[in-house]
């Protein structure tokens, strides 16, 4: 019995259920320039020599939520940055839809919810979400020192809107950082992200 064509059919089956990202771990991360919602550009390159941390939010997702108003994600902000790395909070929300922001209405959640990234760079065209394939709020990507992406995915492994659920959570973003900045291996490169689509422009 020929069972060939049956394995390429399983792996066919296997591939399209698989995400599709524009990015891979392992590979160099698309470069870009952004403004923040003080109105200064950031260009990813600038900060060659530096982990970063790029998470796509949106203040209006409920899962988005869970990890402000615990102050969670707050909290990781304030530690990473305190050790040199830059946490780039992205919006790719368009015009009317959840999540768009002027810079003043960011700047005043910022504030409000005690915030503390490196910047909050606004994408109202998407372009750099695209770029990147994010979609999901959150969506986090973490990329090297030299510039290459080694984690994209979900913040932890609680794909639910229940801040109690933060307690008992594997944290993928805090792992990676830890590992990565001590120079061990990563457990994990890439996981699918959770919460609400970024709500592009049609």
């Amino acid at each position: 019995m020929n069972i060939k064509p049956q394995r390429k059919l399983i792996a066919l089956i296997f591939l399209i259920s698989l995400p599709a990202f524009a990015v891979v771990p392992g590979t160099p991360a698309p470069d870009f320039r952004g403004i923040d919602s003080n109105g200064a550009q950031h260009k990813l390159s600038e900060y060659r020599g530096k982990f970063v941390v790029l998470e796509w939010a949106n203040q209006g997702c409920p899962y988005d939520r869970k990890h402000y108003l615990s102050g969670s994600i707050e909290s990781q902000q304030r530690d990473w940055t305190a050790k040199g790395v830059i946490w780039l909070s992205v919006i790719s929300s368009a015009p009317g839809q959840q999540g768009y922001v002027t810079p003043s209405e960011e700047n005043t959640y910022l504030k409000t919810m005690h915030a503390a990234p490196t910047a909050a760079i606004l994408d109202p065209d998407g372009a750099i979400g695209r770029l990147y394939g994010a979609k999901t709020t959150p969506h986090i990507f973490v990329v090297d020192p030299t510039g290459k992406l080694i984690y994209q995915g979900a913040i932890d492994d609680k794909p639910t809107t229940d801040q109690e659920d933060l307690k008992g959570a594997r944290n993928y973003l805090n792992e990676t950082l830890t590992a990565a900045m001590a120079g061990k291996p990563l457990q994990v490169e890439s996981t699918r992200p959770y919460g609400c689509s970024v709500k592009y422009a049609h």
